[in-house]
């Protein structure tokens, strides 16, 4: 009896424990394509939420409980809905982080709205992420109404300056992959250039699961592009610039949209000598001036510390980022419901040039960070470097594609 009562103690002593245990705890989601075609950058993104979440658990925590992230996989906008049903429902998680992709952001935080849980989008782009009259979902990088004015805009500021040519004489060719990323961005860039009277002469959409893109090639070097525009993810960024080389086609300036053009593993699997030169607007890469992004040394630093690389992309950086704004508002509100969180996110007001990624944050009626902007950078050297603002630059601006 004495030996069943003890047993019985014991049990009840390590259920109280792991009890205490799961109230000291708060589980978050972190909702990314960890695998398929986009989980080279959906990991990336996330480990960007990773060393926030670290960072602050070596702090103490939330306001002294420790932070779990709990992993969703999202391959495609189905596996988003599931993932992220499952984080609602199962893992009762109070807030979802993610996501890289436009598609999954958008399936997923449908989810995540109808459970009354705020959805922070950390890394999509698409502007009806935030544009849907949704509560729960907000967003702290920018938008592709951001990407395609900058890129744009880049053309009259740096390329056609570079080049000592007038802006309306320059061909462009708009070319993007056919999802929603490259749908809305290619939108917005041929109502940029309608807006600054450029002369587009060509919209060539394609599938991002293209195995040639020769055709599309073709048409641009037919219509005499002198810039092209390319809305891209990895394996069709590295298939235009190998058949790109392969027909012979080298325009004066090539601007990508993020993407494919973010990462040193495509610069590798094209080779440095047919990148270099290649523009790129994006969210701040690693090498952008501190004095612009405070902050920024230190995290190169931390992640180099716990991945023993240089960061692969500016999504890490831009995910960190975000992820400390809202873990800063979590930690503000009065409980982890709903509509607290909502409240103290809506409060956040930090200046542009605070954070590291040189963004401030203050979100609209909508939830969408008004205070971000991409920056221009350039693949020069094997490194992708900030070439503009000038406040942000480490390098000056080069002309032409490839170096051979």
């Amino acid at each position: 009896m004495k030996v069943v009562m003890k047993a019985a103690v014991a049990a009840g002593l390590a259920l109280g424990a792991s009890q205490a245990f799961a109230q000291e705890t708060v589980k978050v989601g972190a909702l990314y394509p960890f695998s398929g075609g986009l989980a080279l950058l959906g990991d990336e993104s996330f480990r960007g939420l990773e060393l926030a979440i670290e960072e602050r658990n070596a702090a103490g925590g939330l306001n002294g409980k420790k932070i779990e992230l709990v992993k969703g996989d999202a391959v495609d906008p189905n596996q988003a809905v599931g993932e992220a049903r499952r984080l609602t429902s199962v893992e009762k998680v109070p807030v979802i982080f993610g996501t890289y992709s436009s598609s999954l952001s958008l399936a997923a935080s449908q989810v995540a709205e109808l459970a009354g849980i705020p959805y922070f989008e950390l890394g999509a782009i698409s502007d009806p992420i935030t544009e849907r009259g949704f509560k729960y979902v907000c967003r702290t990088n920018p938008t592709s109404k951001d990407f395609a004015n900058r890129m744009v805009d880049s053309i009259i500021e740096a390329v056609a300056p570079g080049l000592n040519a007038d802006p309306k004489s320059l061909k462009i060719g708009i070319i993007h992959e056919d999802s929603l990323y490259g749908q809305t961005v290619s939108g917005f860039q041929q109502a940029r250039a309608k807006e600054k009277s450029l002369n587009v002469v060509e919209t060539l959409p394609y599938s991002a699961k293209s195995v040639d893109l020769t055709p599309v090639i073709l048409r641009l070097k037919s219509a005499g592009a002198d810039v092209v525009l390319q809305t891209s993810y990895q394996n069709d960024t590295v298939l235009f610039f190998r058949q790109m080389k392969d027909q012979g086609f080298k325009p004066k300036a090539v601007i990508g949209a993020g993407g494919g053009y973010s990462t040193r593993d495509t610069a590798q699997a094209v080779g440095t000598e047919n990148i270099e030169g290649a523009l790129n607007v994006d969210f701040p890469q690693y090498r952008t001036n501190p004095q612009a992004a405070p902050g920024i040394d230190e995290f190169v630093k931390k992640y180099q510390a716990k991945y023993g690389t240089a960061p692969r992309s500016g999504h890490s950086l831009t995910n960190y980022m975000g992820a400390n704004v809202f873990l800063d508002a979590m930690a503000a509100a009065k409980d982890l419901k709903g509509d607290a969180i909502k409240e103290a996110v809506m409060k956040v007001d930090i200046p542009v040039g605070r954070t590291a990624t040189g963004w401030g944050v203050k979100f609209n009626e909508n939830c969408q960070n008004t205070r971000v902007s991409p920056f221009l950078m350039q693949w020069q050297g094997g490194e992708l470097v900030t070439v503009f603002p000038a406040e942000a630059a480490v390098a000056k601006m080069k002309t032409g594609i490839g170096t051979n």
